[in-house]
């Protein structure tokens, strides 16, 4: 017996683990190309039963690095199927700086940007080798605009499975490099994201390979929960008042909902943290479809942004982000790329995190945030720092003036400092 079922995010059907696999079939049949997804599936626990052994005293009694901490409230059966790249704990520092900057009593920093990979979508990808391990599936599918794609292949890599990966072929250097060097199948794809992301759907379905596209695999959100339920207990069992979300496809949001809702569930916390959806202005049809107060998201169809991990025309977790704010009474708001560019500078020189422009652009909504006291001076504030800054040179280089060389001379150097 599963110790899970899935619940349909739009029409709240329940189905039985094996009777479906990706969507619900009711409303995917609704589904129209670029637009986000229908039928989004949720894992229900039978959180009572969970209860009886997953608690602040048992977390931290736990021997276990990573997400196996977590076990009793994750779709998988056995620890052993988490592959050996480890997702483990990662820091949540307290941004003493930044809060007296913009007025805040307490931020602080989550830093994904040391996962295995370089970026938080190790998560999911963990999470979705660890489900095809117990399905014995040996090859596994992705679409993405790089992160996703380098945190498949690298933990496929460290299971001996095969990926293949679907990516614009703007994706920067760096991140095809690292896919290419943990031997995933890439596949560049002369459009953009959410072509890509069509074109994989219809490839699984032609070849038999399991697909970890994000949000429709249901399985990423579980894996990427796992940072709320670390953000849970390095706040000594507590939760913040704001968990601030870069965001392109929506699923980072939605996980981060789905951990805390989770914990509502069993008692565990009483209220859900504000969530604030921070989008490029380049890319940004949560926040217009906010905005306009429609209940309803365009897609954008020339997304313009430097942060290439949320450049999502079509936000496939949309949905459930818009329903998620409405529940937790959050915020959503774009910043531009010359924030996003400032705000790798700023981060780098008050914390010593080096992020790429997506992370960036959370830290950039945090300013904004301050600024327009949306976020209040005794609010207790997570800033989701997603992604390395050495996935993307160029764009954290255009926020840099290089000095020129100067001749070897002490003189020189007194003239300098």
């Amino acid at each position: 017996m599963s110790k899970f079922i899935f619940e349909c995010i739009d029409c709240k059907k329940h189905y039985v683990p094996g009777d479906v696999e990706y969507l619900c079939p009711t409303c995917a049949i609704k589904q129209k190309e670029m637009e986000p997804l229908r039928g989004l599936l949720k894992c229900i626990y039978d959180y009572e039963k969970v209860l009886k052994v997953f608690n602040p005293k048992s977390v931290k009694g736990k021997g276990e690095r990573g997400p196996a901490r977590y076990l009793e409230l994750l779709p998988i059966e056995s620890p052993t199927s988490i592959p050996p790249l480890i997702t483990d704990l990662t820091p949540l520092r307290l941004a003493q700086k930044i809060g007296h900057d913009l007025g805040l009593d307490e931020v602080w920093i989550k830093d994904d940007t040391c996962l295995p990979t370089g970026s938080f979508k190790d998560r999911a990808s963990s999470m979705v080798v660890a489900i095809a391990k117990e399905k014995e599936i040996d090859t596994i599918a992705t679409a993405s605009t790089g992160n996703a794609a380098v945190a498949l292949a690298g933990m496929a890599a460290s299971a001996e499975m095969q990926s293949v990966i679907f990516v614009p072929e703007s994706a920067p250097k760096a991140k095809l490099t690292q896919i290419a060097v943990y031997g995933g199948k890439l596949i560049p794809i002369k459009g953009n994201y959410d072509q890509a992301f069509e074109l994989s759907i219809k490839a699984c379905e032609e070849f038999g390979w399991y697909n970890r596209n994000t949000g429709y695999n249901p399985f990423t959100v579980e894996g990427k929960k796992t940072a709320a339920l670390e953000i849970w207990e390095q706040m000594f069992f507590s939760v913040p008042d704001w968990v601030v979300v870069p965001t392109g496809d929506g699923v980072i949001l939605a996980g981060i909902e789905k951990g805390f809702s989770d914990l509502r569930e069993m008692g565990l916390i009483d209220h859900l943290p504000k969530l604030a959806v921070v989008q490029a202005e380049g890319c940004k049809p949560i926040v217009d479809a906010i905005d306009q107060n429609t209940g309803k998201i365009f897609p954008e169809l020339n997304p313009k942004t430097i942060a290439d991990s949320i450049s999502v025309g079509v936000p496939r977790a949309g949905r459930w982000v818009m329903e998620a704010l409405k529940s937790c009474g959050g915020k959503a708001i774009s910043v531009t790329d010359d924030e996003i560019v400032d705000a790798i500078r700023y981060l780098g020189n008050t914390m010593g995190i080096f992020c790429e422009p997506a992370a960036a652009a959370a830290v950039a909504g945090l300013r904004k945030l301050a600024n327009e006291n949306v976020i209040e001076h005794n609010d207790r504030v997570v800033v989701l720092v997603t992604g390395n800054g050495l996935k993307d040179i160029p764009a954290a280089s255009k926020g840099i003036e290089f000095p020129e060389a100067v001749k070897p001379e002490v003189d020189v150097i007194k003239g300098l400092v």
